[in-house]
């Protein structure tokens, strides 16, 4: 028994080995795309790609990376030494050197980067199940009566949407559903809020609003949980969340997104002085409208007078009468002239059946010669000792034939 032969059957040659450990990493679903935060501490160029090391600044750990030339040229940042960096990419080992590294598709300056990063890929990802769809939106009542608001009870925004719509709409019912709108807990509040709408189920309009602010303040209106909450919500959803310069994906997912609080009540409710404007408008137009139908039907009432005093109906009577008459005496004509005719043409076919009447014929001195009922036209048709019949003008006899005429001979 040799050496070889005595090793345990898990021994791996070190091939095998190198082998094993690179389908574990990349066939790994999680290692195939991910995103890996770190500073760069080196960087370098070859003909090939791209080269550079992302550092952790806390471990000190360290990952070589490559961006192909195919890549480097599409990053949207260039690698420098000490940056702050996301890079996206996928694990490779290198079996010669039994290493592994970061093949890099994309690369993006953290911090900003980072949080702009995640609100695309949830923007993307919200808006491929139709979230932001346009055909999800649905119209706001022209007149609503009851209008819930989901704002901070002690922020700006509350007393700005209260005092909108009393001006507008004087005697509507605004209730509140008091919510978080910054921090942590602002999102689960938020969904909370609007759950609690939903439930009371008395409003026929939801207002979502927050005055203004930093950046950082609003980023729970693009929380998934909020985006979520508005684009489901079975009330029409109107948000003012107060930054003019940007959309949240709260904005994206409303019926209805106004820059402001106060924008929002706006458009959620109509002006009363608007509508008192619009009824009395309407009111003129109907009455200009009733008018001019009633003068035109006044016309028409006088022509048709007109008409009538022309035109005496007695005389129109009598004209018809006369008419009458002339085309009862047209068809009596017509019918005798039709009559006159077929009589003529009956006649006409009387003399020509009596000239082609063969009794005619027979009275003249001729006679018909049959021979088992059919006439005979020719001698040759006939037989010594053949019974035949002769039709005569005074009635038919039955003879017998006794001779025949001799053929001619032929020239």
């Amino acid at each position: 028994m040799t050496g070889i032969e005595a090793l345990p059957p898990q021994t791996l040659t070190i091939a095998g080995l190198t082998d094993y450990l690179k389908d574990c990493l990349e066939l790994d679903p999680h290692l195939q795309q991910i995103w890996v935060l770190g500073e760069v501490s080196s960087v370098s160029r070859s003909s090939k790609g791209l080269h550079f090391t992302l550092q952790d600044e806390t471990s000190k750990q360290s990952l070589t990376c490559v961006a192909w030339n195919s890549y480097a040229q599409k990053l949207k940042i260039s690698p420098s030494a000490g940056d702050q960096v996301i890079a996206l990419g996928s694990v490779r080992l290198y079996p010669q050197q039994s290493r592994y590294q970061l093949q890099v598709y994309q690369l993006l300056a953290a911090g900003e980067g980072l949080q702009a990063l995640r609100f695309r890929q949830l923007h993307d990802r919200l808006a491929a199940e139709g979230l932001f769809d346009r055909d999800r939106k649905r119209a706001l009542p022209t007149h609503p009566q009851t209008i819930a608001v989901v704002t901070s009870p002690h922020a700006a925004a509350w007393g700005d949407i209260q005092k909108t719509l009393r001006d507008r709409y004087p005697g509507l019912q605004v209730l509140l559903s008091p919510a978080i709108v910054q921090g942590r807990e602002a999102p689960a509040s938020i969904e909370a809020a609007i759950d609690r709408i939903e439930t009371d189920g008395r409003a026929e309009v939801v207002i979502l609003a927050r005055g203004g602010g930093a950046s950082e303040d609003l980023t729970c209106f693009n929380d998934e949980r909020v985006v979520r909450a508005v684009a489901t919500c079975g009330i029409p959803v109107v948000t003012g969340i107060g930054h003019e310069r940007d959309e949240s994906l709260a904005d994206l997912a409303a019926d209805y997104a106004a820059h402001t609080p106060t924008a929002a009540a706006e458009v959620t409710v109509p002006r009363l002085s608007d509508l008192w404007d619009h009824h009395h408008t309407s009111m003129d137009r109907l009455r200009e409208a009733i008018q001019a139908a009633i003068a035109q039907q006044a016309f028409r009432l006088d022509r048709l007078q007109a008409r009538l005093q022309r035109a005496n109906p007695q005389t129109v009577l009598n004209q018809q009468q006369q008419a009458l008459k002339q085309l009862k005496r047209s068809l009596i004509q017509a019918t005798r002239l039709s009559l006159t005719q077929a009589q003529h043409r009956q006649a006409l076919c009387q003399q020509q059946l009596m000239s082609l009447d063969p009794n005619l014929v027979l009275k003249r001195g001729y006679a018909v010669v049959r021979a088992e009922g059919q006439i005979l036209r020719s001698p040759q048709d006939l037989q010594l000792g053949q019974a035949i019949e002769i039709t005569l003008a005074q009635g038919a006899i039955q003879a017998q034939i006794t001779a025949l005429p001799t053929p001619a001979n032929p020239p």
